[in-house]
Order: structure tokens, then C-alpha cells, then sequence
């Protein structure tokens, strides 16, 4: 490959990724409200042109941050870093498992809380490029990792569920430290929250 088209790859990866965490660094700092071509080429030091060079616009380049940014918890980091261990699992020891883990992801990332907690308040174009992105997330793990088992409980709303609970006590833990009693500002009160959750499998699987 001629020297001139590597340099040229090479700055549109670099400017990409810089674009892709601007746009990280003004949802977490204003919302989607803060969140506009002009802003995230400002923000990422580049000519807004290349906004829509790079992703067809803004749409696009939301969708990249979804993907690229960090921004959602990885299929492996879901698994526990081991795609084939987290396979052989049993199934009650799989869904325990997933809560955990989704816990850990989400609770060392703060931009994502503080976004998730602005889609909250906010719906648009954006937003609804974000939740694509995670359901789409979210039914590829389900369909690799639970769509064989075959049990009388819905599995797929149990999930949801679950993955909905702690998205939403994680969210709450930044402005609150107790929740039912539960301090879920302390690494001691999410355990109780984790032993809970896999109480819960257990019994969900072993009551069939």
C-alpha cells in the first residue's frame, strides 16, 4: 500500500475516533439537547464536514459511538471474557452469571449512566439510534447463549427483567446511597444485590 494512502487511513481513523468520543464527552456533559453537528465538531477539534464524510451524518455517527465508543458492554465482556467457558455453563449458572457481570460493566461506566439516565427525560432520532444499538446488543446474546433452552418460564422477559432492574438501581446509585435499605453506594451492597440475583436464577431454573 503507497506510503500517502496509509497516512490518509490512518488520519480517518484518527479523526473518526476522535469524533466518536466527542460525542461521548457532550452526552455525558449536557444530554442529547447538547448534542448537534456544530457542537461535536467543535468539541472534537475537526471540521463538521467530516461528520458527514465519515458516518452520512449525525444519526450515523451516534450509531459508531454505540458500537465504538465503549459505550455498551461487549458480547465477551457480557460472557466473563470467555465465550466458550460462559457457553458450557449450566443455564441457572448462565443467567447469574450475566446479571453479575452486566452489574460490573455498567458500574464502571459512568458516561453510559449518565446517558442512559438522559434517555430517560429525552426521546429523538438520537436516542432511538442508541437503543438500536443495544437491542440489537442484547437479542445477539440472548439468540448465542439462551435460545436452545428449553424451559416452561419465559427466559427472554426474565432477562429483560432482571437487566432492567439493575440498569435502573446503577442509574440511582449516582444520586442516592440507599435503595430499600440497600446501600448501593458500596461495593457491600451490590454483593447482596448480586447474591440476590442469583438466588433468583436458581430458583427460577430448579422450580421448573
Amino acid at each position: 500500500m503507497p506510503k500517502q494512502q496509509t497516512i490518509k487511513i490512518r488520519d480517518k481513523q484518527i479523526t473518526s475516533r476522535r469524533l466518536v468520543n466527542a460525542v461521548g464527552s457532550l452526552l455525558a456533559k449536557n444530554g442529547f439537547k447538547g448534542i448537534g453537528v456544530n457542537a461535536v465538531a467543535r468539541e472534537a477539534g475537526v471540521d463538521k464536514v467530516l461528520i458527514y464524510r465519515y458516518f452520512g451524518g449525525l444519526p450515523g455517527l451516534i450509531t459508531a459511538f454505540g458500537k465504538e465508543g465503549d459505550f455498551w458492554p461487549s458480547t465477551l465482556e457480557m460472557a466473563g471474557g470467555d465465550l466458550q467457558k460462559f457457553s458450557l455453563l449450566s443455564l441457572e449458572k448462565r443467567l447469574s452469571e450475566l446479571g453479575i457481570n452486566f452489574i460490573g460493566a455498567l458500574r464502571k461506566r459512568p458516561m453510559t449512566q449518565a446517558i442512559m439516565a438522559w434517555e430517560m427525560i429525552e426521546s429523538n432520532e438520537l436516542t432511538q439510534e442508541l437503543e438500536r444499538v443495544r437491542e440489537q446488543s442484547i437479542m445477539e446474546f440472548f439468540q448465542m447463549f439462551f435460545m436452545e433452552d428449553r424451559i416452561q418460564v419465559d427466559l427472554q422477559a426474565i432477562i429483560m427483567l432482571i437487566g432492567a432492574a439493575i440498569s435502573y438501581i446503577v442509574i440511582r446509585s449516582n444520586n442516592i446511597d440507599l435503595y430499600g435499605g440497600l446501600e448501593i453506594g458500596s461495593d457491600q451492597g451490590w454483593h447482596r444485590i448480586e447474591q440476590a440475583i442469583s438466588a433468583i436464577c436458581t430458583s427460577i431454573v430448579r422450580f421448573q
